[in-house]
C-alpha cells in the first residue's frame, strides 16, 4: 500500500497542472481586457482596472447586432441539423443494412478534410446566389459542418435503446411515425438535448466560414474579434475586450448546461 500511495497524489499534482495550463490563457484574456493598451503591451501584472476596452468596443461596433447573428445562426442550424440528424440516425440504427456502416464512416470522413478545402466552390456557390454576408448561407454551413457529428451521436445513443421496447410498440400496432414520436423520441431526449447543446457551442464558436462568408451584415461575434487586428498591429487590451464579450455567454450556458454535456457525452459510443 505504501508504494503505491504516491500515485494518486502524482495524479492529482497532474490534473490540477493541466487544468491550471488551461485555464491561464484564459485568465490572462481576462485580466488584459481590463488593462490600458500601455498595460497590455507592456504585460503588467499590477495595474488598475477600467472599462475603457469594453466602452470603446461597444461605441466602435454595434456588438448587439454580432451577437444577434451568433446566436441566429447558432440556434437556427442546430435546430434544422436535429431535424435532419434524427430521422437518418433512427434509420440506420434500427433499420441496419450492409451499406449502414459505410455510409456512417463516410459522413465521418468529411469532417477529416480541413474547410479551406471547401472553400472556393461553398463561395462561388454562395455569391452564385446572392447569400454572402446573409446569415441563411451561414445557417446551411454551419448545419451541414455540425450534421456528420449530430448524426453519428444520435446513433450512439439510438443504439443504446433496448430493440425489446421497440417491439412492444410494434405489437401494439405503432406505426414507423409513432413509434419515432412517442417511443424514440422521449427515451433518447436526454442524447439529444446533449447533441443540440454540444453543436450549438460549436456553431457559436465557427470563425473560418464566419470571417470568410461574411461581413458588416451577417458577421457574427469572430468578425467583431477580427476587426481589431490591423495592418499597424493588434489592439490588445480591445481585442482581448472583444473576446471577453463574445465568449462570456457560451460559457455561462456552458456552465448551466454542464451536467447535460456530459451525461449525453458518456451515454452512448462517443465517449
Amino acid at each position: 500500500m505504501s508504494k503505491k500511495a504516491p500515485f494518486p497524489l502524482v495524479r492529482t499534482i497532474a490534473a490540477w497542472g493541466l487544468s491550471l495550463l488551461i485555464f491561464f490563457p484564459l485568465f490572462w484574456l481576462g485580466i488584459t481586457a481590463f488593462k490600458t493598451e500601455g498595460q497590455a503591451i507592456a504585460g503588467d501584472l499590477i495595474f488598475s482596472p477600467t472599462l475603457s476596452s469594453f466602452v470603446e468596443v461597444q461605441a466602435r461596433s454595434d456588438y448587439l447586432h454580432y451577437a444577434k447573428n451568433s446566436l441566429i445562426t447558432s440556434i437556427v442550424s442546430t435546430i434544422l441539423g436535429l431535424l435532419i440528424a434524427a430521422p437518418a440516425a433512427y434509420s440506420m440504427a434500427f433499420f441496419r443494412t450492409r451499406k449502414t456502416r459505410d455510409i456512417l464512416m463516410w459522413m465521418l470522413s468529411t469532417k477529416m478534410m480541413p474547410a479551406v478545402g471547401a472553400l472556393v466552390p461553398v463561395y462561388v456557390l454562395c455569391q452564385s446566389a446572392h447569400l454572402l454576408d446573409t446569415r441563411f448561407a451561414l445557417i446551411v454551413v454551419f448545419m451541414l459542418s455540425n450534421l456528420p457529428l449530430m448524426v453519428w451521436m444520435l446513433y450512439s445513443h439510438f443504439k443504446d435503446i433496448p430493440p425489446e421496447i421497440l417491439e412492444a410498440a410494434r405489437m401494439d400496432g405503432a406505426t414507423l411515425a409513432s413509434e419515432f414520436r412517442h417511443v424514440i423520441l422521449p427515451l433518447a431526449m436526454g442524447g439529444i438535448a446533449s447533441t443540440g447543446l454540444l453543436c450549438l457551442v460549436l456553431a457559436w464558436n465557427e470563425a473560418f466560414w464566419s470571417l470568410n462568408l461574411t461581413a458588416a451584415n451577417a458577421g457574427t461575434l469572430a468578425a467583431l474579434i477580427a476587426s481589431y487586428s490591423s495592418p499597424e498591429g493588434l489592439f490588445w487590451s480591445k481585442l482581448s475586450a472583444a473576446s471577453v464579450l463574445a465568449i462570456a455567454p457560451i460559457v455561462v450556458f456552458g456552465w448551466f448546461s454542464q451536467k447535460q454535456l456530459v451525461q449525453g457525452l458518456t451515454f452512448g459510443a462517443v465517449k
